[in-house]
């Protein structure tokens, strides 16, 4: 099977991740089995579906034709063997829940056809378990699309350790068919199963850093998340967090520190949040409050002049190095397409920081891991010995 031969894409799942991927492969002219386990789940995706496609109708973005063509590329399914009976590609959009997942995969190797690709787009978890789930793991891969669908390029493919190349090639082909309401999007390979692949893994660091600081009560989110904006960013750290979803990045900490170091537990103030239901974006309330799921105010005058934006550049770098001597990627460019494209900003981290040198980028991680007591933010030996190429 060819990229250009996938005709019919089956997506498990019609919440924020599910009825956006579904929406883009509509949009490119694919027939998709939208499922969920009940039908106010995928009904209330399809609606989420004919709200966007309407808006970019009213900017004059989409034809009304085109509209009702992409809709009718839609098939509601709340029975999962039919909608897997006549696929070429499923994608998982669960929770992530690896249990769940597993299940899911378990019963897709039984009911979809076996032709068929398996992918998952999970944001950290393992593809190599949901491969061994099922009889055809050299077709089973991370397809890892960004939230939102339709505004953000990136895509990751991720090999498991029995991917086929022919599975990666034929994913890498289908993103490259796909566009959302920016443009054309941006897939980008990563060669080895590792905790939140590329891009959350960079962002691993982040999340336990800005964490740490707010449960020392070193920092006010508002002032940090200004001053980092005042750069160009088109969030901050704490309002990613909230947006993502703090039951999301609960999960996600909860699983670093088993896979990677049990510093990533989640910090209290975050357990407290997601026990009172205090979520972000998705409940209206987080560490900032979304009124009617509109974007939280924050008052850029407060940026705090304190807070240098560096240190989670330096802790990015730091992380990427990682990924570089475990083989995840052997580019340091490609990290930085993958942070560009996934965040919205302008340059990768090993962009921004190559100006500093790196013995010095390296000095900043050290003193970090020092001063809060994380082993973690230790420089890496690649980091410490300059050892890295941007070509």
């Amino acid at each position: 099977m060819k990229a250009e031969e996938i005709g019919t894409i089956t997506i498990i799942g019609a919440g924020d991740m599910g009825h956006g991927i579904a929406e883009i492969c509509a949009l490119a002219g694919m027939q998709v089995n939208l499922y969920d386990v009940q039908q106010e789940f995928v009904s209330r995706g399809v609606r989420r579906i004919q709200q966007s496609l309407e808006k970019q109708v009213s900017k004059q973005k989409l034809t009304a034709t085109e509209m009702v063509g992409t809709m009718n590329r839609i098939h509601p399914f709340t029975v999962l063997q039919e909608a897997l009976a006549h696929t070429d590609l499923m994608i998982e959009a669960a929770p992530e829940i690896l249990d769940l997942k597993l299940r899911i995969f378990e019963a897709a190797d039984v009911h979809a056809p076996r032709h068929a690709i398996l992918a998952s787009n999970t944001s950290n978890m393992s593809i190599t378990q949901m491969g061994a789930a099922t009889q055809r793991a050299d077709k089973v891969v991370g397809i890892h699309f960004f939230n939102p669908v339709m505004l953000m390029l990136l895509v990751e493919i991720i090999r498991g350790e029995n991917t086929a190349e022919a599975t990666m090639q034929i994913c890498y082909g289908l993103i490259q068919r796909l566009k959302n309401f920016r443009g054309a999007m941006v897939p980008v390979r990563v060669e080895k199963d590792t905790p939140g692949f590329i891009y959350n893994r960079l962002g691993a660091p982040i999340g336990l850093y800005m964490a740490e600081l707010y449960e020392r009560g070193l920092v006010d989110p508002e002032a940090v998340d200004a001053c980092v904006r005042s750069f160009g960013a088109p969030m901050g750290p704490y309002e990613i967090m909230d947006f993502t979803g703090l039951d999301v990045n609960l999960h996600g900490n909860e699983y670093f520190s088993r896979t990677l170091s049990p510093e990533f537990t989640p910090r209290t103030w975050m357990k407290k949040l997601v026990a009172a239901g205090q979520l972000g974006k998705k409940s209206g309330k987080g560490i900032f409050d979304w009124p009617q799921g509109a974007r939280p105010t924050i008052d850029l005058s407060k940026a705090d002049p304190h807070f240098d934006v560096m240190d989670i550049i330096c802790l990015q770098v730091n992380e990427g190095t990682k990924l570089l001597e475990s083989g995840v990627t052997s580019q340091a460019a490609e990290i930085d397409k993958a942070v560009v494209n996934g965040g919205g900003g302008a340059f990768g981290p090993f962009a921004l920081a190559k100006a500093m040198g790196w013995h010095n980028v390296a000095a900043r991680c050290e003193d970090i891991a020092n001063r809060l007591g994380i082993q973690w933010f230790m420089p890496t030996a690649t980091l410490k010995k300059g050892e890295i190429h941007i070509e």
